[in-house]
């Protein structure tokens, strides 16, 4: 209910207001009670003054007893301003004495800002009305029994004998002044005694007048002044705007609720990716190989299907138009402006195994034979000869061959004894690796090496040579010295972005002839350098070919 809610707001704030109003107006209105109870009292004492004046100058027929007495009066004057001043304060004085003395107004405040001309006694009333305010709201709430009611309760006993003594020590004092002025009235009575008996009464019931009248105006004053203290009291809480309902629901948000979830949704796969990003320290892209190194890019090849099944598939077709076809013609065209005419040899080597060493050089071999060049492909892996084996189903005909190990062993001495031809193309030949030595570096440092490639320079146009990993085996060092070009295979997410430094090293010493390097199962995206492989200028699969020649039939005609 919204309406009762407010109502009940409302007037919670205004009781609690009023409440604090009244606590502060207490003492106030206590103290205005006892102002007006002393000047009707006074008011009664000064009209008696008054009319024994007025009877006593008509029995006694005194006209101006002030002219008469007008000298006396002057020599005087100063003994009464004494005197009034300290009979106002005796009197204010004695009127607190009677107020504490009357029982009925025990557990009433005591009047306050009374003019006493001690400032410690207004202090101390001060302090024992504010104490006796907590006393009066703590005694609502507890039992007589409470001890802090039982405290309290003699702290004030003990606070107002405190008061009651220092008001009697003060009438004390004031009585000493007064001994002290009659002393000096005395004095001035040995001076007037010429003065007639009825200018002495009138004059002292004249001395008693003024008396009654200062004290009169002195406390019409002080009501005055705690009429203006009790108008101008404020509350403690000030209401800058009522309470007020409204009927949308406060919670839940559903704009702030979106916003999170926008957020959420945004951030949580941002960092996620962010985070893959900083744990993955595999080599990604290009740009990771340029960041980290200064050798040369020779190109790259895309992810296929065919290369995930087996490293050394042959995919690179003479009418292909896939990426990855594309991509080793691409490559063939990088190689031949980095290749002079006298530089045949290209030798492939990796960091790790697997990296696709044996699928590059197959492929590339392939693509180089279907551009009119002589071909020949050398596994020279001696050590395992994994590669020959999958290269035996490329042969025409399926036989016992010779390989590289029985020519340096000294077996065969004759290269065209391990040459065998393929049955891919006519400008496609293989020298598989042979028999797996128990010497293979040694084998490999032997002069018939750089005898066999001599002999080979002459009879083809490209020399590909399958090499083992250059960071596990000397191997690719040692044939590295037959070479004009290495190719340098890194397989995206093989390889350690750490380990690029040491490639780095090893292109930096020279020990790698003119080393370039090759990032296998390379991703594209049509976001890359605007062309990529497998769309733009008809570089498409075969669906996207017959696609497109649809699209051509329709448009120009079947011609």
């Amino acid at each position: 209910n919204i309406a009762r809610a407010e109502d009940f707001l409302n007037t919670l704030i205004e009781v609690y207001n009023q409440d604090a109003i009244k606590d502060k107006n207490q003492i106030t209105e206590n103290t205005s009670r006892f102002i007006d109870e002393r000047l009707v009292i006074i008011s009664q004492e000064l009209g008696d003054v008054d009319e024994n004046i007025e009877s006593y100058k008509k029995e006694h027929k005194l006209t101006d007893i002030a002219l008469e007495t007008g000298m006396v009066l002057a020599t005087d004057k100063k003994y009464e301003a004494d005197y009034v001043e300290l009979q106002n304060q005796l009197n204010v004085a004695n009127f607190i004495r009677s107020y504490l003395g009357d029982k009925s107004k025990f557990s009433e405040l005591i009047p306050a800002n009374t003019g006493v001309a001690d400032a410690g006694i207004e202090s101390q009333i001060a302090l024992y009305n504010e104490q006796l305010l907590k006393l009066d709201k703590l005694s609502s709430g507890a039992s007589d029994r409470n001890p802090i009611l039982v405290d309290l309760n003699r702290s004030q006993t003990s606070m107002r004998r405190s008061i009651v003594r220092s008001i009697d020590n003060l009438v004390s004092s004031l009585k000493m002044r007064e001994e002290s002025l009659e002393k000096q009235a005395k004095m001035m009575n040995t001076r007037i005694k010429a003065v007639p008996t009825q200018e002495k009464y009138v004059l002292t019931v004249v001395r008693q007048q003024k008396i009654k009248e200062e004290l009169y105006l002195f406390l019409l004053n002080k009501r005055e002044e705690n009429a203006i203290s009790l108008a101008i009291t404020e509350s403690n809480a000030r209401i800058v705007d009522p309470a007020y309902g409204s009927d949308a629901p406060i919670a839940p948000k559903v704009p702030m609720i979106l916003l999170a979830a926008l957020l959420l949704g945004v951030m949580i796969p941002a960092g996620v990716i962010y985070i893959q990003g900083l744990l993955d320290t595999k080599v990604q892209s290009r740009k990771d190989l340029e960041e980290l190194t200064s050798i040369p890019y020779l190109g790259d090849i895309p992810e296929s299907e065919q290369s995930k099944r087996i490293d050394s598939d042959l995919v690179v077709t003479e009418t292909g138009r896939d990426s990855v076809t594309e991509a080793f013609r691409i490559l063939r065209s990088n190689m031949s402006f980095m290749m002079g005419k006298e530089m045949k040899v290209v030798m492939l080597t990796s960091a790790l195994p697997g990296s696709g060493k044996s699928f590059v050089g197959l492929n590339l071999a392939v693509s180089l034979a279907m551009s009119s060049k002589k071909v020949l492909l050398i596994d020279a892996d001696i050590r395992k000869g994994t590669a020959s084996k999958r290269y035996m189903s490329l042969a025409k005909e399926v036989r016992e061959q010779a390989g590289l190990t029985n020519y340096l062993s000294g077996q065969v001495n004759s290269s065209s004894e391990l040459v065998l031809k393929t049955a891919i193309s006519p400008m496609f030949d293989m020298i598989l690796a042979g028999p797996v030595p128990p010497n293979p570096a040694e084998l490999l440092m032997s002069d018939r090496l750089e005898v066999l490639f001599d002999e080979l320079r002459g009879v083809y146009d490209y020399i590909i040579v399958d090499n083992v990993p250059a960071s596990l085996v000397a191997d690719a060092v040692i044939v590295n010295r037959v070479s004009d070009m290495t190719i340098y295979v890194v397989r995206r997410g093989n390889m350690d972005k750490r380990m690029l430094p040491e490639v780095e090293r090893l292109y930096k010493s020279g020990k790698m002839k003119n080393m370039a390097l090759i990032l296998n199962a390379a991703k594209y995206s049509k976001k890359g350098y605007g062309y990529g492989y497998g769309y733009g200028y008809g570089y498409g699969n075969e669906a996207d070919s017959k696609k497109n020649g649809s699209i051509r039939k329709r448009l120009f005609g079947k011609k």
